[in-house]
């Protein structure tokens, strides 16, 4: 089936089959590998992506149900030739160790700071409940969204 999304901010038009999932479409078709796939059963968070400007995990979604959709992945997230402010904070506040889940934490991160430009420690660990890093104590990641929330309300994003 032929679907019509804006990815990235671009108009793309893709045949996708009836059960191919979102992560898919974006990482083996289209190229774009910072949507990383964890455990392929919607638990570990490492494929978030924005649906219209909301978070969904990519690996639960048919790409055929977005037609007509405004899908961003983490390589659309940042104006050209810089950082996203939720970068910015993930990078100065050492919320990542591997990386692996950095993507969907960040957009994850993004979804929640557009609706809580005062965010508690409690809150963003609540939010971030579907988003699993094996490789940190979470305590940088809080720090990380705190501040990119700070920033993104700043800057107006």
């Amino acid at each position: 089936m032929l679907i019509k999304i804006t990815l990235n901010g671009k108009p793309v038009s893709v045949d996708v089959e009836p059960a191919e999932l979102l992560s898919e479409l974006l990482r083996e078709r289209l190229g774009l590998t910072g949507t990383h796939v964890g455990c392929d059963t919607s638990q570990c968070g490492a494929c978030v992506v924005h649906v219209d400007g909301k978070s969904v995990k990519s690996c639960s979604t048919l790409a055929v149900s977005l037609d007509g959709a405004t899908v961003t992945s983490i390589e659309g997230l940042a104006p050209a030739g810089g950082l996203h402010p939720m970068q910015q904070a993930f990078h100065e506040k050492h919320g990542l160790q591997c990386g692996f889940c950095t993507p969907g934490m960040v957009m994850s991160a993004v979804d929640f700071a557009k609706s809580n430009p005062k965010p508690t420690p409690e809150a963003i660990r609540g939010w971030l409940e579907g988003n699993i890093c094996r490789c940190t104590g979470y305590q940088n990641i809080v720090a990380s969204v705190m501040a990119g929330t700070a920033a993104m309300h700043a800057k107006g994003a």
